[in-house]
């Protein structure tokens, strides 16, 4: 049978005048939605129903606890207590209290000036109520219960402390702490576990800790406070699911008080880690193992300590009063002794290798160890301030010698490090000095270096290149040093030298050899280039050919890379004298790769230098296009008469003024070609009157046709080697011809004529003998044709000699170079003094360079020269 419920005076009245009490906060060992009893005692209620059966007048009523049933015959519980508890009739309870069941009659009476009711009312007559299993409960003393309650949680605080078991359940001793609290107790109770706590904390940790100090290293202090303040916060756990009642009624609502987690870790700080033979040691041992850990020395659980260490730190609240200074100031006494030793030890590529290394240690180290963000953003700001921001460890990371060695040697990582350093503290700026000196320095020294004179510009696009692809990796564009390696760039590129390499005068070179370098590239096309020439030493001619749209795409690739470095010039006069020469040959002798490369090179310099720089270099092609048309109207003009020459005469008419000019050298030319050339010069005569012609045949080449006892071939030479070869014809095999009589047959002065016999017979085309033989062509010598000449080739073109630049040519078009600046500086003066009239010295100097220096600025020397004269 069930337990029944206790019928006494709590549960006798109205239901609506009994409240329920129910705890504000559970129990550890109970669900929140449990309901428990208001009394001291540990005493349980059971939620159980009642039926109360209503019968006829006499009969008793039942009163049940089992659960509720509906049936026909009952009366809802409601109904029942309201009739129960129905004071308005006067009823007599008379209520047996035994052991058997009880028998509650009703006696109900009519009141005063009511009828009676008829006897067939159910309401009439006495009722009965049957309690079955009614016991008397026994009143509780709440004094006795109150101080029954004190001593549990006494001995259980007792035992929490000592590490015992506790002899109560922690559902009783929370039971007893929550019915404390609701009797008012909840400060006296509050007082009482505090004094308790500092007793044990005092007697369980702080006792033994300062007894074993002189035992251990500070090490082992850290590892013994943490240890106990394990221990302790598993204590204070506990501790608080026993009075969390009163942590969440009571101290939740008062500011004043902390909470039972905050007094017992405020208790263990003032106790334990205040104690002034512990606290000093307790940091020093957190730092010992920084210390160690930065050594390489591990020491067991090191990492593990320290994590801890720092994490109780931050739980006690010391972490910023205690131990963040210690740290940091170590941590400073560390880096600068570090940084010390190693810029004096290493170089510049190895202290930013280990200098980085150390900053990713040190801030790996802290976010392992759990410091704060404010301490690692500290310690990052002591790291570049001692490794970089120091004025000596800036004259380590300055030094221009060790930034031109990394610059040197193309070590772009170390690069990398470096401008990321300097980056941190805002110093980037102060590696321009060093990046320009290094500029500076390798590239005058491509410029001025004689002896790799032809491979100038190659250096210098590969220099370039390299510094480009510096900027980009290393620097990651800064626009600073951009500038600064421009700058650089157009410096050294610009200056003039009197050297022999410019024949005395101060021209810069490097206009003359990227005139030459162009020349190369148009001439060639790809082939003239060094990556092609290495193509093109493969077996399989088929993979090394390629489409003439690919070579088209790489003539402009090339050309827009020599631009690059075209755009450096100051001095435009020394490039243009020496382009105009270089294709005044390519257009005369059919030399151009590409007629669209050609066009497209005097479109870049048009855009460039403007319609003025290209004028001259336009009309040349236009003289080329008006003499196409002259032949065709001369061959024209012979098909009429019916004059069919020996020979077919292709003339290129020029205009002097501009063109390049070339000294007239007198030449006897055979008679059919004269009488081809008067009948050419008749007819210009006719169509242009008022014009003279001037033959330049040093600029001329023919085709001959020979015949060789081994083959006949077909020779491309030019007009002087036409001219000796010629004087052969129409000889007997052994027919020799002495120097003296082919000087007097050519009209050739000894220069050209030595020359001329020297690509004939000494070359790698050798279609004469010479006697004796030898490189060298003297006046004794005599000649005659090479009867065993072979080669498998049909067509054969021998070096024209004539068409290549000598050192005379080049010192003449040095020279004329500056002749021609001298005249536009004094042009430019006396238009300055015509404009201004009156003017300092400083200011016409100035102006004078501002207005001469797209052409190339003369010294200041020569400046002061010419507004002299």
């Amino acid at each position: 049978m069930p337990r029944s419920r206790p019928f006494n005076e709590s549960t006798v009245g109205n239901p609506k005048d009994r409240k329920s009490k129910r705890p504000t906060s559970p129990s550890p060992s109970h669900n929140p939605q449990k309901k428990h009893s208001n009394s001291f005692g540990d005493l349980q209620s059971t939620k159980h129903s009642s039926i109360i059966s209503e019968e006829s007048p006499g009969k008793r009523i039942k009163l049940s606890h089992s659960p509720a049933q509906e049936s026909p015959t009952s009366v809802s519980l409601n109904q029942m207590y309201n009739r129960m508890y129905d004071f308005s009739r006067p009823n007599h309870v008379d209520l047996t209290n035994g052991d058997g069941p009880a028998t509650m009659t009703v006696v109900q009476k009519q009141p005063i000036g009511m009828a009676k009711p008829p006897a067939t009312s159910t309401d009439s007559g006495p009722k009965r109520l049957v309690v079955k299993n009614l016991r008397k409960t026994p009143r509780s003393d709440p004094e006795k219960y109150i101080n029954q309650v004190w001593s549990q949680l006494h001995a259980a605080l007792s035992a929490i402390l000592a590490d015992a078991k506790i002899p109560y359940s922690n559902e009783e001793l929370y039971r007893g702490a929550e019915n404390l609290c609701r009797q008012g107790q909840a400060p006296q109770l509050f007082s009482t576990l505090c004094q308790k706590c500092k007793q044990g904390i005092s007697g369980q940790f702080e006792e033994p800790l300062v007894a074993r100090a002189s035992t251990l290293d500070d090490i082992g202090i850290l590892t013994a406070v943490l240890e106990a303040w394990d221990i302790w916060k598993t204590r204070l756990k506990t501790i608080i699911s026993i009075f969390f009642f009163l942590d969440r009624s009571y101290l939740l609502r008062s500011p004043s008080l902390p909470s039972i987690e905050e007094m017992g870790t405020q208790e263990f700080r003032d106790i334990v880690f205040s104690h002034q033979a512990l606290k000093p040691r307790i940091i020093g041992g957190a730092c010992d193992l920084l210390v160690a850990d930065r050594q390489k020395e591990k020491t067991p659980q090191g990492d593990d300590l320290l994590h801890k260490a720092v994490k109780m730190f931050h739980s006690l609240s010391v972490y910023t009063s205690s131990f963040e200074p210690e740290f940091l100031a170590r941590s400073s006494s560390y880096i600068t002794s570090w940084s010390d030793q190693k810029a004096e030890t290493l170089d510049l590529a190895q202290y930013i290798k280990e200098s980085w290394d150390l900053i990713d240690l040190e801030l790996g180290r802290s976010l392992a160890m759990g410091l704060d963000s404010t301490t690692q953003k500290t310690l990052e700001n002591y790291l570049f301030d001692l490794l970089v921001d120091q004025e000596d460890r800036q004259k380590k990371l300055l030094q221009t010698a060790e930034v031109s060695r990394l610059l040197h040697e193309d070590n772009r990582d170390a690069l990398k490090g470096l401008f990321l350093l300097l980056d941190k503290r805002g110093l980037v700026s102060n590696l321009r000095l060093p990046f320009e000196a290094y500029i500076g320095e390798d590239g005058s020294q491509i410029v001025f270096d004689e002896v790799q004179e032809l491979e100038m510009v190659p250096r210098l696009l590969e220099f370039k290149k390299r510094l480009d692809s510096i900027w980009g990796q290393s620097f990651f564009h800064d626009e600073g040093l951009g500038h600064s390696l421009r700058e650089a760039f157009e410096n050294f590129i610009n200056k003039a030298k009197r050297s022999n390499m410019t024949w005395g005068t101060d021209n810069p070179k490097p206009g003359e050899m990227i005139a030459k370098h162009v020349d190369k590239i148009l001439k060639g096309g790809m082939r003239g280039t060094s990556s092609h020439a290495a193509a093109a030493k493969g077996d399989n001619n088929e993979d090394v050919e390629m489409s003439s749209g690919d070579e088209d795409m790489e003539i402009n690739r090339q050309l827009d890379q020599v631009l690059e470095l075209f755009r450096f010039v100051h001095g435009k006069a020394v490039f243009e004298a020496f382009y105009k020469r270089d294709l005044a040959r390519r257009l005369l002798l059919n030399r151009s790769a590409s007629a669209d490369a050609e066009k497209s090179m005097l479109t870049r310099l048009t855009s460039e230098c403007g319609a003025g720089f290209t004028h001259n270099l336009e009309q040349m092609f236009k003289d080329m296009e008006l003499s196409r048309e002259e032949v065709a109207s001369y061959k024209l003009m012979l098909d009429k008469r019916e004059v069919r020459p020996n020979l077919d005469l292709d003339v290129s008419v020029l205009s002097a003024s501009a063109w390049p000019t070339y000294p007239d050298i007198p030449l006897i030319i055979p008679r059919d070609v004269q009488k081809a050339a008067t009948i050419f010069e008749d007819h210009y005569k006719v169509k242009h009157t008022n014009r003279k012609i001037v033959w330049k045949h040093s600029l001329a080449h023919c085709q001959l046709k020979a015949v060789f006892p081994k083959g006949n071939k077909e020779l491309v030479v030019s007009s002087y080697q036409a001219v000796v070869l010629l004087l052969f014809s129409n000889q007997s095999n052994n027919h020799e011809i002495a120097y003296p009589q082919l000087q007097a047959a050519t009209g050739l002065d000894d220069v050209s004529l030595k020359r001329t016999l020297q690509s004939l017979a000494c070359a790698n085309y050798r279609v004469l003998s010479k006697t004796p033989k030898g490189k060298d062509v003297n006046i004794s010598d005599t000649f005659t044709v090479n009867m065993n000449f072979t080669n498998p080739k049909y067509r054969i073109k021998i070096n024209q000699v004539q068409a290549k630049e000598t050192k005379e040519e080049n010192k003449e078009t040095h020279e004329r170079v500056a002749a021609d600046r001298n005249y536009e500086t004094q042009a430019a003066i006396v238009r300055i003094m015509k404009g201004r009239k009156t003017i300092t010295h400083v200011n016409l100097v100035s102006e004078v360079i501002d207005a001469t220096k797209s052409r190339g600025v003369l010294d200041m020397v020569d400046i002061k020269k010419n507004i002299e004269k």
